[in-house]
């Protein structure tokens, strides 16, 4: 699936997820609902199931909405989605630990294993933004966030995909022109179990390199 500022059930879980960080939670949770409800086919039913999930209270309720998402990823050969199913098999894991089923937590915990032994992305990677950069200028933590000023961010997020970079650059605060950078990570850095798990948070800092265009 392209990562397109027009496609809505995108546009609606990335609000989700700005509402989950101002700890809304059932106002991410409605946002989620309505991806799930606009969702057309099986991509946009895997991410809005997958952020569904992880707001559910219940262990019950969570594990359906994980096999949901699990059900919708297995169908698709796409490698956004891929990255998603150690995290996914995890957290099914600890839903079917916590309901006493411990023969397929094993297993899922195995699956995840398996899959997390992988080579992470090696680059290159990808900033969004509509601010305007420097050939090495350095960004750290702590600012206010692009899409919510009132938030401050405790990373820095990148992507392997340019799509996805450019998807964060349209959605961005401000009226500058939206940019995309590629960018170095000067620190450790983790996936992070997002609307693809192919952004990245850096720890400590990242020298831009010269601009994308």
């Amino acid at each position: 699936m392209e990562f397109s500022p027009f496609n809505n059930v995108v546009k609606l879980c990335i609000q989700g997820m700005s509402m989950e960080e101002a700890k809304h939670t059932e106002e991410a949770l409605n946002l989620f609902m309505q991806a799930w409800n606009e969702a057309t086919d099986d991509h946009e039913h895997f991410l809005a199931a997958y952020y569904i999930a992880r707001n559910q209270e219940a262990i019950s309720d969570r594990l359906t909405w994980l096999e949901a998402a699990l059900s919708h990823a297995l169908k698709l050969n796409d490698d956004t989605v891929k990255s998603a199913l150690p995290n996914l098999y995890l957290n099914l894991a600890k839903c079917y630990e916590a309901l006493g089923d411990s023969d397929k937590s094993h297993r899922y915990a195995d699956l995840a294993a398996v899959l997390g032994e992988k080579p992470s992305d090696t680059g290159p990677f990808y900033h969004g933004t509509k601010a305007e950069l420097p050939v090495g200028a350095l960004l750290t933590a702590g600012g206010n966030s692009n899409y919510q000023s009132e938030l401050t961010m405790n990373h820095i997020y990148f992507t392997a995909l340019v799509n996805g970079a450019g998807l964060a650059a349209a959605l961005a605060r401000g009226d500058g022109r939206e940019r995309v950078y590629i960018i170095e990570p000067m620190g450790s850095y983790e996936n992070d179990p997002n609307l693809t798990d192919k952004k990245f948070q850096v720890t400590r800092r990242v020298p831009i390199a010269p601009q994308w265009h």
